[in-house]
């Protein structure tokens, strides 16, 4: 086995300084060994690092534009299946205008995703170009005799310090990465994260926008969000329950109230499409002073409501003409009249 004597090891500066110890072995001259490894060997050995270092970033960012290609397949997958099931259900095929605008929507939805995916793969490129040349950086300095102690020990403290003080943020990042990540929600979705509720304007790593049902424009830091409900997403479902006096006939309003969401079902109105045969479950609950009958309704994603209110009116009008009462909260009193004392 090669044996570096001391008086080579003083004169180079490591054992891994190969030229420098074979200049010296060959030469016995200390300033050209030192010639030697300060102006070929260090600065090949900082070729090879950065050498290294460069194709260590190109097959990571390679691996990352594949990851980001993946995602933005499953997202385009995604939209073609709903496509497809436009098609199958038949739902649009009196409504041309509605098909159409629909297809834009998702389209629409779809390039956004797309466009957040490309994003988010180019910010996770840029991180790993930057962790990998910083490393390089360090170990190119290194290779000249650079302390790296107090720099290294100067940088933790600092992350330290900064992670303490910045851990919401970080929180947040990390938070917003995810979403971004497995695609939670996109903008125009109608979404509910606890104290906000509405649609979402716009998605950034650090905070979502979310425009509430009387205008007011929400920033809720992503890592605040602990659970999401998406009412946008492939289907929604209108659950009506509707009231009737005691001494109504169920069947009769079950009947009454099935024709309504029939009627609303086929005629395909523009913003409460029902996508589904409405469906009658019975009697939900007594009260006070009704009975609930629970209607169920299979509908676009975010038209719940809209359907909701068109079935409310509508019931209203049928129940008057078959002369079905609407509750209201009523109370029997019960009076006592005593007789006055006869006077003597």
């Amino acid at each position: 086995m090669y044996q570096v004597d001391s008086a080579t090891t003083d004169v180079c500066s490591g054992e891994n300084d190969f030229i420098c110890d074979w200049v010296y072995d060959v030469t016995g001259n200390e300033t050209v060994a030192e010639v030697v490894d300060w102006f070929v060997e260090r600065p090949l050995t900082v070729l090879l690092i950065w050498a290294v270092a460069i194709v260590v970033n190109r097959l990571v960012r390679r691996a990352i534009s594949r990851g980001e290609d993946r995602m933005v397949r499953d997202r385009e997958k995604r939209l073609e299946e709903r496509r497809a099931e436009e098609v199958e259900d038949g739902r649009f095929e009196d409504m041309e205008l509605k098909a159409r605008q629909k297809a834009i929507e998702l389209t629409q939805a779809t390039e956004q995703s797309k466009q957040r995916a490309r994003t988010l793969g180019s910010v996770m490129r840029s991180a790993a170009s930057a962790v990998i040349f910083t490393f390089a950086i360090l170990m190119s300095l290194a290779e000249f005799n650079v302390n790296l102690g107090p720099l290294i020990a100067g940088a933790g403290i600092a992350g330290v310090a900064l992670g303490f003080g910045a851990q919401s943020i970080v929180k947040d990042f990390l938070s917003g990465f995810f979403m971004l990540v497995e695609d939670q929600y996109a903008v125009g979705d109608i979404i509910d994260v606890g104290e906000a509720a509405g649609v979402v304007e716009e998605i950034g790593l650090r905070t979502t926008q979310i425009r509430d049902v009387n205008g007011t424009l929400w920033y809720v830091p992503n890592g605040e969000i602990h659970r999401v409900a998406n009412k946008s997403q492939q289907w929604a479902r209108a659950v009506l329950d509707i009231e009737v006096a005691y001494d109504t006939d169920i069947e009769l309003a079950s009947r009454v109230i099935k024709e309504v969401a029939d009627e609303v079902w086929h005629e395909h109105v523009a913003n409460a499409t029902i996508i589904e045969e409405p469906e009658i479950w019975g009697v939900e609950m007594f009260g006070e002073s009704s009975i609930a009958i629970r209607l169920v309704c299979k509908v676009e994603p975010g038209e719940q409501w809209a359907t909701s209110r068109l079935i409310r009116g509508r019931v209203k009008a049928a129940f008057e003409r078959e002369g079905i009462e609407i509750p209201f909260p009523q109370r029997v009193i019960w009076t006592k009249h005593e007789s006055a004392p006869e006077s003597e």
